[in-house]
């Protein structure tokens, strides 16, 4: 097979689809979004047919239980699969939205209009879920799509892109809005990744090494989603049951995901009265402890921390606790080790609260909430694709909005310019 070409030809496929879609209206694309559910319900025995290949050869390969969970789909994660399109096909279609007008003093009117981005290559691992999410909110924000998935979930993948691109094709739109790299070498990603002009988005799902690898090669702009390295700060006028409420949650919950904490900053002047309930709290829920020297003082069971666990993304029931002078101390051990993900502060304090919004630099700040908040459903946005950690276009939670971009339009009856 000539790869090269290969990936060539499904890229202008997608970029037939877009074209498509940019005629589209709302009413047709949440349409074809409903009728997608539909059509993944329906076909549930078949996708998890095909889910299973992938599974039999994960088992011969010796994946761990955690990623095989990944790659399972069931009835259930159809459902949910099934929902999430519903959902988006009821947000407020971006599209077309003026979101800001102005008059000049000769009189012609200047504003900014939202409009698809164009053409959104996904590269993702594991998950078959994100070939519908990320398809629902591509759809909906007037963008085609090109996925290419892990290799390890290429079944699926597949039997899921057939479902939707045959909806797709019954209500009018070009099969192109769904186009997907069903062949496994990673040759494929590299050529995809030098389509400057076809392809105007590159997203990266996935592990860091994946992120910098795509964002090494590409040619086209990328929308980083990197590691979260993310900090609780529990100032000395927080309240206690409050902190403890809010730490437990941000690391216990859900470990395993980028916007759980991974380092407990404490102010020493609340550390005594703090540390040794949460410690226990933390040991009951079976979290392994590493703690700086002040900390070990207080416990002396926690591991010793080392400086590089500062900057680990554990994505495991693990935490680094760090005892600190106050408020400039914490900022400073976050500016030099967060991720600029996710970074909170418990405190009643309303003055250091307001210095810590401004002058932490993440993509979400939070005074008295869990980190794990950090995220598009919770933030009101309806689905999202990713969070970003660059500063360019999107910052955050990406939604149907960050999704698209926008362009400039002018209303005048006649003006020239001097």
């Amino acid at each position: 097979m000539d790869i090269k070409a290969y990936v060539f030809n499904k890229a202008l496929e997608a970029k037939e689809g877009a074209k498509s879609l940019a005629k589209a209206s709302s009413k047709q694309k949440n349409l074809a979004l409903l009728k997608m559910a539909e059509a993944l319900k329906k076909n549930a025995q078949g996708l998890i047919s095909e889910n299973k290949k992938d599974i039999k050869i994960a088992e011969e390969k010796g994946f761990s239980k955690a990623l095989i969970d990944r790659l399972t789909l069931n009835e259930k994660r159809i459902s949910e699969m099934s929902q999430g399109l519903i959902e988006v096909a009821a947000l407020p279609d971006p599209v077309g939205e003026i979101t800001k007008m102005w008059q000049r003093p000769n009189g012609m009117t200047v504003g900014r209009m939202r409009v698809p981005i164009g053409v959104i290559g996904i590269i993702y691992e594991s998950r078959p879920n994100v070939t519908a999410d990320a398809t629902g909110l591509c759809l909906k924000a007037g963008n085609a799509v090109i996925l290419r998935g892990g290799s390890e979930a290429i079944h699926s993948n597949k039997a899921i892109v057939t479902v939707l691109r045959s909806v797709a094709k019954e209500q009018g739109l070009h099969e192109g809005v769904v186009t997907f790299l069903d062949i496994p070498e990673r040759e494929a990603v590299m050529e995809m990744l030098k389509l400057e002009g076809i392809i105007d988005l590159i997203i990266p799902r996935g592990g860091e090494g994946l992120i910098r690898a795509v964002t090494e090669n590409s040619r086209i702009p990328v929308l980083k989603h990197y590691k979260g390295v993310c900090h609780v700060f529990v100032d000395k006028d927080a309240d206690v049951k409050m902190a403890e409420e809010i730490c437990f949650n941000a690391k216990v919950q859900r470990p395993g995901t980028c916007n759980a904490m991974e380092t407990m900053l404490v102010d020493k002047k609340i550390a005594k009265a703090f540390l040794p309930t949460m410690i226990r709290r933390f040991k009951d829920a079976g979290v392994t402890l590493k703690g700086c020297p002040a900390t070990r003082k207080i416990d002396a069971s926690l591991e010793k921390v080392k400086e590089e666990d500062y900057y680990n993304e554990y994505l495991d029931i693990i935490l680094n606790i760090r005892i600190v002078e106050g408020i400039d101390n914490a900022m400073a051990h976050i500016e030099k080790y967060s991720s600029s993900h996710s970074d909170a502060i418990v405190t009643d304090d309303y003055s250091k609260a307001m210095r810590f919004l401004k002058e932490v630099d993440s993509s979400a700040v939070f005074v008295n909430a869990s980190t794990r908040l950090n995220d598009g459903y919770q933030f009101g946005l309806g689905a999202e694709i990713g969070i970003s950690t660059d500063k360019i276009h999107a910052r955050g939670p990406m939604g149907l909005e960050e999704l698209t971009c926008t362009k400039f339009i002018v209303l005048g009856n006649g003006q020239l310019r001097e």
